[in-house]
């Protein structure tokens, strides 16, 4: 995770090695694609077309969530439409077709202080390789999750494992740890003059809130914005994000942004 690689984008054919549900409606799909395995930094993503539903013309684009230790690359999806419903069919030997590493990366926090992850939903996805990263540069971080119910916190096992510790819970439902959503476990801490930099990715509405957050408390923020895409090489602007520069595609000049250069709708 402390290595520099080649972050020149590429297609490879993958295979799936496994396609397992881990949650209502929640699936890690692992894919054996040994060149983006060694090329993906933390907070970029991949492109995914299935070969056997050409039919379906737009690749998908799928943060990495994380790489396993048998070196494949898996991604965490939910199964929402025809599309995802179809990547649920996966079996293993299944080839398709990556494009990748694209997007850019998070970037490593200014200066000595302490850095609060905040995520929302599958947002802890993006931010588990940063995590990762983190813990291997000896850099002094905490977790805060966010989850619809207990059975939807599919990741906090593997941040547990990275800390050494339970991170800090919140769910809608009130199933586990805090009742209602993670901004507000997130304002408490950031409240203690701890932190120096704020990590998050979840939905766009979330992501504004712990901005607001983060700058009343007087530390940065970077999103993650995580925008619905066609081509994912910046053609199309489907992607974009509305900054205080103006428009920016997600897809090649995101998806990570500062958050205090994001127009928030």
């Amino acid at each position: 995770m402390c290595t520099q690689v080649d972050s020149r984008k590429f297609e490879e054919v993958a295979v799936v090695a496994g396609n397992r549900r881990v949650g209502p409606g929640l699936f890690e799909l692992a894919l054996k694609a040994d060149r983006t395995a060694a090329a993906i930094r933390p907070g970029q993503f991949v492109h995914l077309l299935l070969d056997a539903h050409r039919e379906h013309i737009l690749r998908r684009p799928f943060s990495v969530y994380r790489i396993d230790d048998a070196g494949n690359v898996v991604v965490l999806y939910q199964v929402v439409g025809k599309g995802s419903a179809l990547m649920g069919d996966l079996r293993p030997g299944d080839p398709c077709s990556l494009i990748a590493p694209l997007g850019n990366v998070w970037p490593m926090p200014a200066g000595d202080g302490r850095v609060l992850i905040v995520c929302g939903g599958l947002g802890s996805a993006p931010l588990f390789m940063f995590a990762q990263r983190l813990a291997c540069e000896g850099v002094g971080f905490d977790v805060v999750l966010g989850a619809r119910s207990a059975a939807h916190h599919v990741a906090r096992e593997r941040y547990a494992a990275l800390i050494g510790r339970e991170p800090v819970i919140a769910t809608d439902d009130g199933s586990l740890g805090y009742a209602g959503f993670a901004t507000e476990p997130a304002r408490e801490m950031l409240a203690t003059g701890a932190y120096s930099s704020v990590y998050c990715c979840g939905p766009d509405i979330f992501m504004k809130l712990v901005a607001g957050i983060a700058s009343d408390a007087g530390v940065s923020c970077w999103v993650s914005e995580e925008k619905r895409m066609a081509c994912g090489v910046g053609a199309c602007l489907s992607c974009v994000v509305e900054t205080t520069a103006g428009k920016r595609r997600s897809c090649v000049d995101g998806p990570v942004f500062d958050a205090k250069d994001v127009v928030w709708a």
